[in-house]
C-alpha cells in the first residue's frame, strides 16, 4: 500500500469491511456450547445475527450436526451455502479453503488433500470466494496461546496443543495453479490466505505469468509458528508490500486480536472477527465474547476513530465480486503493480505515458504485442 499525507484520515479510508467468522473449526461443540452453533438452524441463524452485527462477510466452515466435527461432505457443503444464501442473501460468503483441519483420534491436525480442495469450486449454489493457500508452510498457532487462553477447552490437552503446533499449511505450486483455474473456471473469486512476505511475492509472480487474472484480496494469518506473528514490524511490512490495489484482512490468535484490529481500524485495512480467532475480551482475565459482540466491538472501535462500516453492496463493489481481467497488463494496472519489464527495458518501471490523464485499461484497450 502508498500511503499519502491524507491517507490516515477516516473520510479518505474505504469503509471497513468486517469478516465474521463464528464457525471456529479448531474448537469442538463442549469448548464453548452456549456460543458454538451445531444444528442446520444454529449455523444460518449465527449468519444472520453476524450480518445483523455489522459483518459484510461471512467465513464459512460447515460443522456436521451429527458429529460436532467440521464436515468434509460436499453435499452438505452445497445444502448449506443454499441455506445462507435465502437467509443472508446480501452477505458475501467465503468457504475455508482448508475445510478442515482439526485432528481426529490419534493425527496430527492437517489439512485435506489437493483433490478434496479443488473440490470446493464444484459447490452448488457457489459461494463468491473461497480461500486459496499460496505455499505451504508451518502453521503452528499455539505460540499465541496461553493455557489460560484455553482453559476449559479440549486444547488444553498437552496432546491436543502438540497436534496443532505440528500442523503444516499444505500449499505446493501443483495445489495452487490447478486451484486458481477450477475457481476461474467456475467464477469463484480466490481470496488468497497468505502467511508471510514472500507469499505475497508468489501471487505477483502468478500474476506477472499469466497464472492469475483478476482483483487481488485476501487475508493474512499472523499465528506466529512458521509464519508472521504479532510483531508489529511485520504488520507493517506485509501493509507495504501488498498492491495498492489490493484489499486485505488480517487475523492473529486470542487477545492479540484486538491490537491488530485497531492497527487495522487505524490504518484504512480491514479486520476479521469471531471464535474462529479468539474467545475473549482484550484484558487478562476477562470474559468471553462471542463473534456478534467480537464484530460490535469492531463496530464501535470503528466509530471513535471516525472510520465507516461497509454495508454488504460497498463490500461486494470494493472486492470487485464477479470481476475478472483478461490480460496481465490489465492484471498489473489495477492493481497498481508497475508492467512487465519489455525486452532490453533498463530501469525502474513505469506505464508509457502521452501527458494524458490514464484510463483504466480494459480487454479492448491493450495491445497483445505488450504480453509478448
Amino acid at each position: 500500500m502508498y500511503f499519502t499525507d491524507d491517507s490516515l484520515l477516516p473520510e479518505n479510508q474505504a469503509p471497513l469491511i468486517i469478516t465474521a467468522a463464528p464457525y471456529g473449526p479448531i474448537w469442538m461443540p463442549p469448548d464453548y456450547p452456549e456460543e458454538i452453533p451445531v444444528t442446520w438452524a444454529e449455523q444460518v441463524q449465527k449468519a444472520v445475527d453476524c450480518y445483523n452485527a455489522g459483518a459484510a462477510v461471512l467465513h464459512v466452515h460447515v460443522r456436521d450436526p451429527k458429529t460436532g466435527h467440521i464436515s468434509k461432505n460436499f453435499k452438505e457443503y452445497s445444502d448449506q451455502i443454499g441455506r445462507l444464501r435465502a437467509a443472508v442473501p446480501k452477505m458475501i460468503l467465503q468457504i475455508g479453503g482448508s475445510i478442515s483441519f482439526a485432528p481426529e483420534g490419534d493425527e496430527v491436525a492437517h489439512w485435506q488433500t489437493y483433490d478434496t480442495r479443488h473440490m470446493l469450486a464444484e459447490i452448488d449454489p457457489k459461494p463468491d470466494q473461497v480461500t486459496v493457500a499460496i505455499g505451504s508452510s508451518l502453521y503452528d498457532p499455539t505460540p499465541l496461546m496461553s493455557l489460560e487462553d484455553v482453559q476449559g477447552t479440549h486444547i488444553a490437552n498437552p496432546k491436543a496443543l502438540w497436534q496443532f503446533a505440528n500442523m503444516v499449511a499444505d500449499a505446493t505450486p501443483e495445489f495452487y495453479v490447478e486451484h486458481l483455474k477450477r475457481l476461474r473456471a467456475h467464477e469463484i473469486q480466490p481470496y488468497f490466505a497468505l502467511a508471510h512476505v514472500h507469499q505475497v511475492e508468489i501471487v505477483e509472480r502468478l500474476i506477472r505469468n499469466g497464472l492469475y487474472m483478476g482483483p487481488m484480496n485476501g487475508f493474512f494469518s499472523m499465528v506466529g509458528g512458521g509464519v508472521a506473528g504479532v510483531n508489529p514490524f511485520d504488520l507493517m511490512e506485509l501493509i507495504r508490500r501488498t498492491p495498492h490495489g489490493s484489499v486485505f484482512t488480517y487475523q492473529t490468535m486470542m487477545r492479540h486480536s484486538w491490537p491488530l484490529a485497531s492497527l487495522c481500524i487505524t490504518l484504512g485495512q480491514h479486520t476479521r472477527a469471531g471464535i474462529e480467532e479468539n474467545f475473549w475480551d482484550a484484558r487478562k482475565g476477562g470474559k468471553r465474547l462471542t463473534s456478534v459482540q467480537m464484530i460490535e466491538k469492531n463496530v464501535r472501535m470503528a466509530h471513535e476513530l471516525g472510520r465507516e462500516i461497509a454495508t454488504a453492496k460497498e463490500a461486494r463493489r470494493i472486492l470487485k465480486i464477479g470481476t475478472w481481467y483478461n490480460t496481465v497488463e490489465e492484471t498489473l494496472f489495477n492493481l497498481g503493480l508497475p508492467p512487465n519489464r519489455a525486452e532490453g527495458q533498463k530501469g525502474f518501471l513505469v506505464y508509457d505515458t502521452d501527458g494524458r490523464l490514464p484510463k483504466a485499461a480494459s480487454p479492448s484497450s491493450v495491445d497483445p504485442r505488450h504480453l509478448l
